[in-house]
């Protein structure tokens, strides 16, 4: 860990015995049935749900990825997390509560129960490969990307520490683990959001600085119709 000083693992120390912490926390609220491994027993606080959808919408891959392509072609990428707020927004109003109304956990479930278990079968192998392929491996190639920067490790080793420490904490505590991490990390990476951005700006002289040094268009939203990367057109 060449790259890491005695502050930097105390702070990395810290962060791994808070989120061990909520682990075990979870753990012995667990009544063993179901509904409180799977479910939370349906009690997790309003704000504890929107930083979990916070946290899961935006991870390692979209500090990274995102990020990237952001410095690259400039804020016109933010279209992907506003489309998405519009969508959470218009699947919170219309569709949770009927989902809620008909008692079902999941959406292949709900697909059971609307056509049969073929429809159900069909969704649920579909949703398994579709994550794999495109969000967990891009999450662990990201974090074992960021990981491997910081600490000199090994990319394939990083990523195994990702899956045993995620796997670890998600079977012990059931959803209500996943859920109260998930907020620590939501305040881990809005402080740390923050943090890096306001030491970027203080060393290219302020916003003023920014805009001196970024090509012409580049906080434009709407490219146009020819742009290689994001025309406004899709």
């Amino acid at each position: 860990m060449s790259n890491l000083h005695a502050p930097d693992l105390l702070f990395i120390a810290v962060y791994f015995i808070i989120l061990f912490g909520i682990a075990w926390w979870a753990a012995l609220r667990e009544k063993n049935v179901s509904s409180d491994y799977f479910l939370a027993s349906r009690d997790v606080a309003w704000f504890a749900v929107g930083a979990s959808l916070f946290a899961s919408n935006i991870g390692s891959e979209h500090l990274v990825g995102l990020a990237g392509t952001g410095a690259g072609s400039g804020l016109a990428v933010g279209h992907f997390e506003w489309l998405a707020c519009l969508i959470l927004m218009l699947l919170g109003w219309l569709f949770v509560p009927y989902y809620l109304k008909s008692g079902v956990y999941t959406m292949p479930e709900f697909l059971e129960k609307r056509y049969n278990s073929a429809a159900r079968t069909y969704f649920t192998w579909v949703s398994v490969i579709g994550y794999v392929l495109t969000k967990i491996s891009v999450t662990l190639y990201a974090g074992g990307v960021v990981i491997r920067a910081v600490t000199g490790w090994n990319f394939y080793t990083a990523a195994i520490v990702l899956i045993v420490v995620t796997g670890l904490y998600t079977i012990f505590g059931g959803l209500r683990a996943v859920v109260y991490t998930e907020v620590l990390q939501a305040i881990v990476l809005i402080l740390g959001s923050i943090t890096l951005m306001a030491i970027g700006l203080s060393r290219v002289g302020g916003f003023a600085g920014l805009e001196a040094k970024v090509p012409a268009g580049f906080f434009s939203m709407w490219k146009p119709s020819s742009h290689p990367d994001f025309p406004w057109t899709g």
